[in-house]
Formats: C-alpha cells, structure tokens, sequence
C-alpha cells in the first residue's frame, strides 16, 4: 500500500505553507475573514484536487482514443452548507471541450471511466455527496 505524506507550516497569522511533492502551496483566508489573501482557501482546494485528478484522466483516455483537444476546461460548481462545520453538500462538474469534430460518445466514455474507474479523488468524493457532471462542447 502507498502511502502519501505531506507537511503544512505555520508561517504567520492564518498563513501555512505545505510542501507536496516539492512545490510549496500557500494556504490563507481571504481579507474580509481576517487572512492577506496570500493563497487559496483550503476547502477550495479539495475542487482542484477533483478537477486536476479527472482531467489528467480524461486527457490521458482521449489520447489513447486519438482524441485531439484545442481547449479543455473544468469548471467545479459546489453547494456548501450554512452551517458549521461548513461543508460541500453537492458537486457539479462541467468538462468543456474544444476542438473539430469532436465525437461525443468517446468524450462521454472518457468522462465516464474518470468518474466510475479512475479518479480516486471523485471516488472519496462520492461517498460522501452527490456528484453530477456535464459535457459542453465550445464552438
């Protein structure tokens, strides 16, 4: 079994730094909770997280399907909760292609084996909230 270690330090105030895989992320608040704004918001993060994980899927698997992309977007829309601890109650991802003759079955069998196979991050999210997904094509 792999294990993944990461390290977060305080720098100051409500500012960390975390080394991951040797690139050091910043984490803050934003200005009007009290943070510099000197990064992102941790719960942000975790969409990134979703986002980077199933798009490196889906360029890999339409590679493979000779699949070629002019553009590709992910764009994560989450519901948080109200209350504390505030958290995401829903999840909808969008995957925005752009490109010729782009074959919708392959863009959708690409998404799909993201969502069901591959994406450990999606596969975490799903046990705990709802997630829905789109595909948009741009022109």
């Amino acid at each position: 079994m792999a294990t993944h270690i990461t390290k977060t330090i305080w720098r100051k105030d409500n500012i960390f730094d975390t080394d991951v895989d040797g690139h050091i992320i910043t984490i803050d608040l934003g200005k009007e909770a009290g943070g510099e704004d000197a990064g992102p918001r941790p719960k942000k993060l975790l969409l990134v997280a979703a986002a980077g994980c199933s798009g490196l899927d889906v360029v890999s698997l339409l590679k493979k399907m000779r699949v070629e992309l002019k553009g590709f977007d992910i764009q994560i829309e989450a519901q948080m909760s109200e209350e504390h601890p505030k958290q995401y109650t829903s999840m909808k991802v969008i995957y925005e292609f752009e490109g010729d003759n782009l074959p919708m079955e392959k863009l959708e069998k690409a998404v799909t084996l993201s969502y069901e196979t591959y994406c450990g991050v999606m596969a975490m999210y799903k046990k705990a909230i709802p997630i829905s997904w789109e595909i948009r094509i741009k022109s």
